[in-house]
């Protein structure tokens, strides 16, 4: 009777969240007027932030918006997945430097106008020139095949080839562009800087080969394309290769000569998502939750980083779908948490603390560990917790398959 009063607990603030979350996302898409293509800023309440988050103002990220749209479709709200998806089309299709259909890290947020996507970007008045961030006008891996997992996502609720068409020329994209030679065989991180000084990622990351097997492993399916077959092959082997066998988790990748394997740090994405992009899943994975619980755990959540400086509210999210997926229960302690991050607007918070670190830096040209997340209302987090909360699968499109 007990068991059967906690699970009750934990289905009805599930739902709550479902609904706060999904309400959220909801009137973000509209107030964007229209019917057109649009993206939704990242961290919407952010205006004449200080050094350090003013490159972050008016920024559409690809992941976020990918997220997003694939929550918004889970939420019932497949037209505004639509205009995100059409935004995406036309970054790639119109690129202002680039002429190989790649799209970039991020965007200018809003209504698109005369079917340009505009790079973010501001005007700096000490010293009076226009600042981009080199990041955000590169390319990484992962976010292309997130954005492949939206068209996708599109695709299979309107039947519109052109976001099949899209989807697949990410991924082709991704397998002309980033394929690296050096083993373990995969995909390197992509592209770092500005128009004219791009340079390569040659580290390869987990997380982004979890997220090209899904993809791929979509696409080929609705095409029939067999070159997306092999590409969900190799992917998937890189994903099985760092899985550590011995310390039951995933190693995040390889450091940046694309074959060392990196071992000291851990990533709380690289853990989780295989649960969700692999089904079913090799049951030796099912132990990684000893390394998330003993690791990442912070407080009634989970951060980042290996013994994190705070939570990670997309990151716990990313737990609950986990879990769900696992055939665990979500505690309602989890489900509170996540309910506690919600800000004025009803989106959540990225952490409740003021920041928390990722061990990891934004770029080459870091001197140090610079990516970190603030206490700010995150587009990512409040759609990551939507899809756990709806249930909702984003890397199969599928609400997500209990294996128990």
């Amino acid at each position: 009777m007990m068991i059967s009063t906690f699970a009750c607990a934990a289905d009805v603030v599930q739902q709550q969240l479902a609904d706060s979350s999904c309400t959220a996302l909801r009137s973000a898409a509209a107030a964007i007027p229209g019917a057109g293509p649009m993206l939704l800023a990242s961290y919407p309440s952010l205006k004449h932030g200080d050094d350090a988050t003013r490159a972050l103002e008016n920024v559409a990220f690809v992941y976020d918006n990918a997220l997003a749209g694939i929550a918004l479709t889970a939420c019932g709200q497949p037209a505004q997945a639509r205009r995100i998806a059409d935004a995406l089309l036309l970054a790639a299709a119109r690129d202002p430097s680039f002429k190989d259909g790649r799209l970039r890290n991020a965007y200018r947020s809003g209504a698109i106008e005369g079917n340009k996507v505009e790079l973010p970007g501001y005007w700096q008045s000490h010293g009076s020139y226009w600042s981009q961030d080199p990041y955000q006008v590169g390319t990484a891996t992962g976010n292309v095949a997130w954005a492949a997992l939206l068209l996708l996502t599109v695709y299979d609720n309107t039947h519109d080839r052109r976001y099949l068409d899209g989807a697949i020329a990410q991924l082709h994209w991704i397998q002309t562009h980033v394929a690296g030679t050096a083993a373990p065989a995969g995909y390197e991180g992509g592209f770092f800087g500005y128009d004219n000084a791009q340079r390569a990622q040659h580290w390869k990351a987990t997380e982004h080969h979890i997220d090209v097997y899904a993809a791929a492993t979509w696409a080929a399916r609705a095409s029939g394309d067999a070159t997306l077959a092999q590409q969900a092959r190799l992917a998937g082997r890189f994903v099985d290769a760092m899985w550590d066998n011995t310390q039951h988790r995933f190693l995040v990748g390889t450091l940046d000569d694309g074959k060392t394997l990196s071992r000291d740090k851990s990533g709380l994405d690289a853990q989780v998502w295989p649960l969700l992009a692999f089904q079913p899943h090799p049951a030796p994975w099912n132990d990684v939750w000893t390394w998330v619980d003993t690791q990442h755990r912070s407080g009634d959540g989970y951060g980042y980083r290996r013994h994190p400086d705070g939570i990670w509210t997309e990151g716990s999210a990313q737990v609950a779908a986990a879990l769900q997926a696992s055939g665990k229960p979500v505690p309602a302690t989890l489900w509170r948490l996540l309910a506690a991050q919600r800000s004025g607007d009803g989106m959540l918070y990225a952490t409740p603390q003021a920041r928390i670190s990722t061990d990891f830096a934004i770029g080459p040209t870091s001197t140090y560990a610079d990516f970190f997340y603030y206490h700010l209302p995150h587009l990512g987090a409040t759609a990551w917790t939507a899809l756990a909360a709806e249930g909702w699968n984003p890397f199969t499109g599928q609400p997500i398959l209990r294996t128990h």
